[in-house]
Parts: C-alpha cells; structure tokens; sequence
C-alpha cells in the first residue's frame, strides 16, 4: 500500500488582530501552505525532483521547515541543546538530498512534532523576549522573538512558492 499526503484543512491568514495574531497567524497559514501543496500526493511524487538540475523536492522541503523550526524556536530561542535530525556533517544539505530512502510519514510527523514544540516554546514569552545568537562570521548579536516570527514567515513564504512550482510540474494543480 502506497502512503498519501494526508489533506489539511489550511488555516486562511488573519485580517484583524493585535502584532501576536498576526504573527501566530500568518506563520500557521505559512505552515499549513507547505502541507496543503503536499497534500494527496505518494510517497513517489513528493520524491520528484520536478526542476532539474535543482534536487528541490516537496519532501525536502518538509524535511528543511522542520529542521528550521527546530533550529529557530528550540535551538535559538529556546536555548535547547538537542541533536541534528540529518547528518550534516557528511552533507550540508541532508535533508535534501537523501528523500530516496526518507520515511515520508515519519517526516510528515517530525513536522508536526516540531511545529508543536516551537509553539510551545514561544507560548507565553513577550515577542521582546531576547537571545544572543551567532552570525556566520562568527559573532554574535541580539535577536528578539518578534524577529523569529518575521523570519520564519519570510522562510515559508521563499519556499511556498518552490512548493507552488513543484506541485504544479507534478501534477498541474495550481489552486491549492
């Protein structure tokens, strides 16, 4: 039996609210975007590589929002020490590059997972709530919560429409 990407009743992005609704909100339509564009494919078609060279994948993409979810919410913000998903040492892009063996299901659900947990970390902390992070070249500066939000939000929104692309060359839907 063929595994599916199970539908998603998809969250529509909010019109009124204060900064904190408006932020939660557009994030979880973001969240459930990525979802709905996998929605009702196999196991195979979000494997497919629809852009080639590019090894971008739907899969992969699911595999990457669940590792930056982990790494802004848990890691950053939330000062939690935990281990990589993938083995980036061996590939810096593993989450990417190694959807020809992935478990789709248990992906789908490490998603989920994460996106619990990062809302659960931010549940109840002030978006000026700061932490000291590292920048590439290796110093550091302050980031508030409010900053993770708008990240996050620009990093679904980037890769939605990688999703709308691929989705479309798979099958044609474009209205999802």
């Amino acid at each position: 039996m063929t595994w599916t990407a199970p539908e998603i009743d998809r969250r529509h992005e909010p019109y009124l609210g204060d900064e904190r609704a408006m932020l939660e909100g557009w994030l979880n339509h973001h969240r459930d975007t990525l979802l709905d564009k996998c929605a009702g494919l196999t196991v195979e078609q979000l494997r497919i590589a629809s852009v080639p060279p590019s090894p971008l994948t739907l899969l992969g993409l699911v595999r990457h929002m669940t590792v930056v979810e982990r790494h802004w919410f848990r890691e950053r913000f939330g000062g939690e020490n935990l281990p990589d998903l993938y083995d980036f040492h061996a590939d810096p892009d593993a989450e990417f590059n190694t959807v020809d063996t992935a478990d789709a299901e248990a992906d789908f659900a490490a998603f989920r997972a994460e996106v619990a947990a990062a809302d659960a970390v931010a549940a109840g902390r002030d978006l000026d709530d700061v932490f000291t992070t590292r920048r590439r070249d290796g110093g550091t500066h302050q980031i508030n919560l409010r900053w993770v939000y708008v990240h996050m939000i620009e990093e679904y929104a980037r890769h939605n429409g990688h999703a709308d692309l691929i989705r479309e060359r798979i099958d044609g839907v474009t209205d999802s």
